[in-house]
């Protein structure tokens, strides 16, 4: 699995989102503009976290964006999963008969334990977690 430019960006706003004042909307193009993100991406990206309830979005000249959950109840595997879909390390983990190998693959409980093992520290690694780790870094 490689993480697309779409996740990577979405990964970037939300953690530039989670560094901002949290009672605050956030104007997308302030996101863009510090992470380096097109901004015309940016705002399909955030329209997707919108979608899946990770963010708030407000029309308008008070508008913007801004976090819906606390920090510590948003984790890295839900905001790459809010906008490129399911994460699996292989075709087969995500629907049976995808491969003509289904059955007899060896390679089958790997791929199931990489999986699991990949989702925890996806599932373990939240926002509040990432927005301290950048703190501590100049």
């Amino acid at each position: 699995m490689q993480l697309t430019k779409r996740g990577d960006y979405a990964l970037r706003a939300m953690v530039d989102l989670a560094a901002q004042p949290l009672d605050k909307f956030i104007l997308s193009r302030d996101v863009a503009a510090r992470q380096n993100i097109p901004p015309k991406f940016l705002a399909q990206v955030m329209m997707d976290l919108s979608r899946a309830g990770l963010v708030r979005a407000v029309r308008g000249a008070k508008g913007g964006f801004k976090i819906m959950r606390s920090l510590s109840q948003v984790n890295v595997k839900e905001i790459v999963e809010a906008v490129e879909g399911p994460i699996a390390l292989n075709i087969c983990l995500i629907r049976s008969g995808a491969c003509e190998m289904d059955e007899e693959c060896p390679l089958y409980p790997v791929w199931v334990t990489a999986q699991k093992r990949m989702v925890e520290v996806l599932e373990d690694a939240t926002l509040e977690d990432l927005v301290k780790e950048g703190k501590g870094k100049a």
